[in-house]
């Protein structure tokens, strides 16, 4: 079978560099085809259960329509499975193989659903199963399959694992900068470093995905540069904001910013819109509902009673009392604030201060799409982040302290132990 490898696929889907990450239940169709009309070059789709996918003809009805993999609608597509039994992963593969570019095997999901399922990040100690299920669809499937991985706490455990999964016949590899444990309130910060240390020790060959930390559109352009990855990949920071692709110079005019952060009645309508028209796909009106409260997150806190409202509805709601109940009373307001004399001054975008991670926090109006600074302890991730570096030049400083006064007395001890040399050699027999 002659199959693309890593670097012949990656330049046949057009070398992607902006990439939506596989999310449980969220990167469904029609947020992939409103993620590519803001710059997304590449997507995934949800992690799919290969057992029940290859068993259960309501699962797949539920998580897969006619659209899905669609040449012209939603290419190119990278589709994601969690399994634990390679006779069923490639049963499931083997039914979408020839409506995506690839087969992509979660091994990063760090959930109890995937603990008590037994798959994605809870299979990181059995390497000989992970190499079989990688292996079984690299022998047998006609396209590509990529795998997607976490961090082991140590940097060398992790580089043999990847390498493992290299070796096993995954042409694509994504590495989610955080360990097994940082998940909800433990999240964390993603570790840049190992995930750098793993790009400078692979083969140069190797397409290297990278995840973690992506919040504003800058963040993109500065993992590429930092990491010299082939694409970043971003999950929530695309679900708070599809913006986030969006190409911005770095000295970027407020006007050019605001193409970045889509003001929220642009954004609800839009995905809106895109759901009725492909209604076949149920996995889009499920994930409708939790899609609007994160992309009016910033906004809802100032109008509670759109909030109440969209807490009412589900899937079998109408598209009907969708659009009376949410997607006009929003456009409404915000037509409104648009008309009010000062709107200029009230809608601009304001680059904070430059911070130690390279970057400025921003203050956006609420009533455009932003970034979500998880907290975890009450502390945001933002503020979370500028205490870790100061905390880190702080210890820098002190260790620099304590090598330069031990550098002190090292030479001091060495004049003295000179000093009683040249003693020794004058003083009388």
């Amino acid at each position: 079978m002659n199959k693309l490898k890593g670097r012949q696929l990656f330049e046949k889907i057009g070398c992607p560099t902006k990439i939506v990450a596989p999310m449980v239940d969220q990167s469904e169709l029609a947020w992939r085809i409103l993620s590519r009309r803001y710059g997304a070059t590449l997507t995934y789709t949800p992690m799919l259960h290969a057992k029940l996918f290859a068993t259960s003809e309501k699962y797949r009805k539920d998580m897969w329509s006619e659209y899905d993999g669609d040449a012209d609608l939603d290419r190119p597509l990278v589709v994601q499975f969690c399994a634990n039994d390679p006779e069923y992963l490639l049963k499931a593969a083997k039914l979408i193989e020839n409506k995506c570019d690839a087969v992509d095997l979660n091994l990063g999901c760090p959930q109890g659903i995937a603990r008590k399922g037994h798959y994605g990040s809870f299979l990181m100690e059995e390497w000989d199963l992970i190499h079989k299920l990688i292996k079984t669809l690299h022998d047998n499937l006609n396209v590509p399959v990529t795998a997607k991985i976490r961090v082991f706490p140590e940097r060398e455990k992790t580089l043999e694992y990847a390498k493992m999964v290299l070796d096993a016949g995954a042409q694509f590899l994504t590495v989610h900068g955080r360990l097994r444990e940082q998940k909800g309130q433990k999240t964390g910060l993603a570790d840049w470093e190992i995930i750098k240390y793993l790009r400078d020790n692979l083969p140069s060959d190797t397409v290297f995905f990278a995840n973690g930390n992506v919040l504003y559109p800058e963040d993109i352009s500065r993992c590429l540069t930092y990491m010299h990855c082939d694409g970043v990949m971003s999950a929530e920071g695309n679900l708070y904001n599809p913006g986030i692709f969006v190409n911005i110079p770095n000295d970027a005019t407020c006007e050019e910013l605001k193409k970045a952060f889509p003001r929220v009645d642009k954004i609800t309508r839009e995905y809106f819109e895109i759901v009725k028209k492909y209604q076949g796909s149920q996995a889009s009106r499920i994930a409708m509902k939790s899609h609007f409260f994160k992309i009016l997150r910033p906004f809802l806190p100032n109008h509670v009673d759109i909030r109440t409202e969209l807490a009412k509805l589900n899937a079998k709601s109408s598209f009907d009392v969708w659009e009376e109940n949410v997607v006009k009373p929003v456009e409404d307001i915000v037509k409104k604030i648009f008309n009010e004399a000062d709107i200029d001054e009230k809608d601009k975008i304001i680059n904070g201060e430059m911070e130690l991670w390279g970057g400025c926090y921003k203050k956006i109006p609420y009533w455009r799409c932003q970034p979500y600074f998880r907290p975890v302890n009450g502390v945001t991730g933002d503020k979370r982040l500028v205490e870790k570096l100061k905390s880190d030049l702080e210890r820098e400083a002190v260790k620099e302290s304590c090598d330069s006064d031990n550098s002190k007395k090292r030479k001091s001890d060495m004049g003295l132990e000179n000093s009683t040399k040249k003693e020794l050699k004058v003083a009388p027999v």
